[in-house]
């Protein structure tokens, strides 16, 4: 049999291009150490104390991650912001999905910064149950918010933290405050059981409602209204505007069954509408007024005091949580434990009692 000749075979190989001579490998190995280097503690700070958005984002970031050694980088960073924090005022909004959260926190910061304000929106979003992925769009619903050089938006998923809040938002407004923002608004979820690890971060709470909505009642039922410093009862314009006044009595009767705050402040129930930009002079004159009564009864500082315990506690709590769950001793003896209940040989009380003995020993 002939042989092929090797020009004429399918699997002939054609010559190429030949790569470039690699005259200077060290300049290459600079510029990818160049790209690795991530900012020390120190460039970070500085970045912070000089308003730099992608030094606060890069904290930021720190912040959230869970690895020990960005956790151990982020406590250096919020340490050296806590003299430049508490210099602002903190502000908490939430509502049920749909009431227009994101349209207000819009109308309501472009205000405030055409007043000179500085603003920082925490915005939380929701996370999937199951995949624990989020859509991280609150950027995309603010258009016109997101340009605003005197705006930062940090949109955050919530993960399975309390109360939809994202784990490390506490310190996110330290390292926001510690940036020159000295409004700090954080949108939460929605409304539920756990919201109160969002009025245990903020100077003031609002409730944004709907009226017509049908949850008037429940929402009083939930406690939500009693941790409200303001009700606001948003889209109260067009034919919606006489629901909306018969909505504001209906709330303002509800709130007289209360008992009067420590903050000696009684909670205001008004109208707006977010899309029109009608009301929210007067919940921003609303906000500067509690700020001003709180502080002259000296309310504010010792709200704070009392804010900063809770989290002391609530974060000895997650990390012993932690601790427990992730250690092999344990996590061997509660696929046991699991067994044991699904078989009806054990109880779950007494299965946590022998959980909580083996990790002692």
């Amino acid at each position: 049999m002939k042989t092929p000749n090797k020009h004429n075979s399918a699997l002939h190989e054609k010559d190429g291009i030949s790569p470039p001579d690699i005259t200077d490998i060290n300049a290459i190995n600079n510029i990818k150490r160049r790209r690795r280097k991530q900012p020390s503690v120190d460039e970070l700070v500085i970045g912070i104390f000089n308003s730099d958005i992608t030094a606060l984002s890069r904290a930021i970031t720190l912040v959230e991650s869970k690895n020990p050694k960005h956790l151990e980088k982020s406590h250096a960073i919020i340490e050296a912001c806590l003299p430049k924090a508490n210099n602002s005022i903190r502000i908490g909004i939430t509502g049920v999905p749909g009431v227009g959260k994101s349209t207000f926190i819009e109308t309501f910061g472009t205000h405030l910064t055409r007043l000179g304000k500085k603003i920082a929106v925490l915005a939380v979003d929701p996370s999937s149950t199951i995949t624990k992925g989020s859509i991280l769009g609150d950027k995309t619903r603010m258009e016109d918010l997101v340009k605003d050089k005197n705006v930062f938006i940090r949109p955050s998923a919530s993960g399975e933290a309390l109360g939809g809040v994202a784990r490390k938002t506490r310190e996110t407004i330290i390292l926001c405050e510690a940036a020159g923002f000295d409004t700090i608004i954080i949108e939460t979820v929605g409304v539920g059981q756990s919201e109160t690890a969002v009025h245990s971060m903020v100077d003031f709470f609002l409730l944004l409602k709907l009226a017509g909505a049908g949850d008037e009642l429940q929402g009083i039922k939930r406690g939500i209204i009693e941790m409200a410093d303001a009700i606001i009862i948003n889209k109260a314009d067009g034919d919606n505007k006489k629901r909306a006044k018969m909505a504001k009595v209906e709330f303002n009767r509800a709130l007289h069954l209360y008992p009067e705050k420590a903050s000696q402040w009684r909670p205001k129930v008004a109208l707006c509408s977010a899309l029109q930009n009608d009301g929210i002079t007067k919940i921003w004159d609303m906000i500067n007024s509690y700020v001003e009564l709180t502080k002259n009864n000296q309310f504010f500082e010792t709200h704070r005091a009392h804010q900063n315990k809770f989290w002391l506690l609530q974060t000895i709590e997650e990390q012993l949580n932690v601790d427990f769950f992730n250690n092999d001793r344990i996590k061997t003896a509660l696929k046991a434990q699991l067994a044991l209940i699904d078989a009806y040989k054990t109880t779950p009380f007494a299965a946590a009692e022998y959980l909580l003995q083996l990790k002692k020993t």
